[in-house]
């Protein structure tokens, strides 16, 4: 049984000051101006072009935060800081911090989509700002290069299976899958502007001769296949309930008796009060999307059972879920 929250607690949750220091700090690229390098302020803000005064008291904010350390007049990068913040570091992750900035003023017509239930937002930052859109995908495949080998072998795969990956962005999971089964290969389907990037990747990974790229939009134009297993990985939360219902049938179309289609993403509990911060994630959904939403892993499994899916199995709780034809 949960407790309840602290009065410190709930004043703690209404602060959003620490967070929009941060994301300031990124935007400014204050780490990148310290690399190497103690400096004093007004080095900093001739390098950023900010006011020494203003940029002290960020600065000390963020002394604070630990995030950088101070000697004197002189400020310097914490190891944290240096390996995640600075931009040419291989580790660098500000990219997902400026896409949070970049949502910052669709946040705060929070109250207002509450109380209309109309949505601000015509189009998501990626279709606006392509570049950042290319630099998060790049972020997340990093991150995801980590647990995509997990994923993979969990599924217990094997023989010379043809896979489909439906909005793969930068191949992380087809990357995964080709190098955990040396007999599967994979189509990437995704958008042409994405595709530059699944390249590169691809070619770095060397899988090339296993991995084709197919550029289009997956609900409106054709397949191929027919497929062994078709994964939809983190794609169903920026669509409309009737798409999702749509696509899922047309990949059913597309699959082999026995094949499988996976679909990985953040559903939430039959409840809709968890996990914690998928509830959030939803929300987010709601104000930075024009369409998009958080489903069930019932819905999901709804949808495979109109499709015709003979055997419908929840793989990992508000997670996975299998259907097999």
């Amino acid at each position: 049984m949960s407790r309840e929250l602290s009065l410190a607690e709930v004043f703690q949750l209404g602060y959003y000051w620490e967070t929009k220091i941060l994301l300031t700090a990124v935007k400014l690229d204050v780490f990148s101006a310290l690399d190497g390098k103690a400096k004093p302020a007004d080095d900093i803000a001739a390098r950023i072009g900010a006011d020494p005064s203003a940029l002290t008291l960020l600065l000390n904010a963020l002394v604070a935060l630990r995030l950088l350390h101070r000697e004197g007049d002189r400020y310097a990068n914490s190891a944290t800081a240096a390996a995640h913040l600075v931009r040419h570091s291989s580790q660098y992750i500000g990219h997902l911090l400026l896409l949070h900035d970049a949502e910052w003023d669709n946040w705060g017509k929070l109250e207002q989509t509450i109380r209309t239930g109309r949505r601000s937002v015509d189009r998501h930052v990626f279709e606006t700002d392509p570049e950042l859109g290319a630099n998060v995908l790049a972020v997340l495949h990093r991150i995801g290069k980590q647990s995509g080998p997990d994923f993979a072998q969990r599924l217990q795969l094997s023989g010379p299976l043809r896979m489909l990956d439906l909005g793969g962005g930068a191949g992380t999971n087809s990357i995964a899958f080709c190098q955990t089964y040396p007999e599967l290969t994979a189509t990437i389907f995704d958008l042409p502007a994405t595709l530059r990037l699944t390249e590169k990747t691809v070619k770095e990974a060397g899988l090339e001769s296993r991995i084709a790229l197919h550029p289009g939009d997956f609900n409106t134009d054709g397949l191929s296949g027919p497929y062994d297993l078709v994964l939809m990985s983190d794609i169903l939360h920026y669509q409309t309930f009737e798409t999702n219902e749509a696509l899922v049938r047309k990949v059913f179309d597309h699959l082999v008796p026995g094949g499988r289609l996976v679909i990985k993403d953040r559903f939430l509990d039959e409840t809709g009060t968890g996990p914690a911060w998928t509830t959030a994630f939803a929300v987010h959904i709601l104000v930075n999307t024009q369409q998009g939403g958080c489903y069930k892993t019932g819905d999901a499994m709804e949808w495979m059972r109109r499709a015709g899916f003979a055997s419908i199995t929840e793989l990992e709780r508000t997670a996975v879920v299998q259907g097999v034809k």
